[in-house]
C-alpha cells in the first residue's frame, strides 16, 4: 500500500523525468527523493521506472500502478480544493437572525470578523423581534438567533451570550445632559420615550421602574430601540436602553448616562434543540460573544 506522499513522490518522477526534478517540484532534497523512491519499489516488489537516455520513465510492467496513481491523485487534488473552498466560505451560507438592538452594532463587529476569516462566505442576515425567532429556527430558517430574551420552548436551547448595563438617554441639549449619573426615581420625572412594556425587550428596559414601585408613562412608544434613540435625538423625550444599541456612539446628538442603580440584563443564542452548528455560525456565535463580552464590561 502506498502513502500519499509515496503516492505525490511518485508522480512527480513521472512528472519531471528525474529526481532532481521531482526534489525542485516538491521542494525537498534530492536524496531524499532517492531514498523514498527506494523504499517504495522494494515495499511494492516493482521496479517503477526505467533509465532511457538520461530519464526516468514508467516501467511496463508498472504502468498499472502509474493508472492509479494519477486516479487517486486527481482525487487529492479535488479534496484540496473543496477544503480550500470551504475554509474560505466558498459555497457556502451563514444565515443568522438576531434582535434589533443586537443587530445595530455589535453583530456588524461580529460579522467583519466572520469575513476576514471566511473571505467568500455568503452571508444572510435576519432582524428579527423575539416572538419572529421562534419559526426561523425551528423552521430552519437560520442556524442562530442573538436575543434579548429567554424563552421557555421546548424545541429551542439557550446558551448565554453576554450582559451589558442599561443606561439613559438624553438629548444633547437637555438640561440632564451635564449630569455624569441619574436615578431611576429622577428619569420618571421627564417624557420617556420607549418600547411597549408588554414586549419582551420594552419590559427589560421598564422593569427597573416596576421592580422600584414607580409610576412611570411611556408618552411615545416604537418599536425598536434605534427608533427609540432617534426620537430622543429629535428632544422629545428621554429613555432607558442598552448600552449595546448606543455602543460605539452609534446615535450622535444623545448623551448617554450611567443608571445610580446599575440595573444589567442578559443577552442569549438560541439555536434549534438538537442540531450542532456549522463552523461558521459557531464562529459568529464565538466573535459576538467577544465582542459583547468586550463592550458589555461593567465600567467605574
Amino acid at each position: 500500500m502506498l502513502t500519499l506522499r509515496q503516492i505525490e513522490v511518485v508522480r512527480a518522477v513521472m512528472i519531471t523525468g528525474t529526481v532532481a526534478g521531482a526534489a525542485r517540484l516538491l521542494n525537498v532534497s534530492a536524496p531524499g527523493i532517492s531514498r523514498l523512491m527506494k523504499y517504495t519499489e522494494g515495499s511494492l516488489g516493482l521496479r517503477l521506472f526505467d533509465r532511457r537516455g538520461g530519464r526516468l520513465v514508467p516501467s511496463v510492467q508498472a504502468r498499472a500502478v502509474f493508472e492509479q496513481v494519477n486516479a487517486v491523485f486527481e482525487k487529492i487534488e479535488d479534496l484540496r480544493y473543496v477544503v480550500a473552498r470551504t475554509r474560505s466560505g466558498a459555497a457556502q451560507e451563514l444565515r443568522i437572525g438576531s434582535v434589533p438592538s443586537i443587530s445595530h452594532v455589535m453583530v456588524p463587529r461580529a460579522i467583519e470578523r466572520v469575513r476576514a476569516q471566511y473571505p467568500q462566505l455568503l452571508i444572510d442576515i435576519n432582524i428579527l423581534k423575539i416572538e419572529e425567532a421562534i419559526d426561523y429556527l425551528l423552521l430552519g430558517k437560520g442556524e442562530v438567533v442573538a436575543m434579548s430574551y429567554r424563552l421557555d420552548h421546548p424545541g429551542l436551547t439557550f446558551a448565554p451570550l453576554a450582559a451589558g448595563d442599561l443606561l439613559c438617554i438624553v438629548p444633547e441639549a437637555h438640561p440632564l445632559a451635564a449630569r455624569s449619573v441619574i436615578a431611576a426615581d429622577e428619569i420618571v420625572r421627564h417624557p420617556l420615550i420607549g418600547i411597549d412594556p408588554n414586549d419582551p425587550y420594552g419590559r427589560i428596559m421598564s422593569d427597573i421602574f416596576r421592580e422600584r414601585r414607580l409610576d412611570y408613562e411611556i408618552t411615545i412608544r416604537a418599536r425598536f430601540g434605534s427608533t427609540v434613540c432617534s426620537l430622543v435625538k429629535a428632544g422629545l423625550g428621554i429613555a432607558v436602553i442598552d448600552q449595546f444599541t448606543v455602543a460605539d456612539g452609534a446615535f450622535p446628538g444623545i448623551r448617554v448616562l450611567p443608571i445610580a442603580e446599575r440595573p444589567r440584563f442578559e443577552t442569549w443564542i438560541a439555536t434549534k434543540a438538537g442540531t450542532t452548528l456549522s463552523l461558521f455560525a459557531d464562529g459568529f456565535v464565538r466573535f459576538l460573544r467577544q465582542e459583547m463580552t468586550r463592550d458589555g464590561r461593567p465600567g467605574p
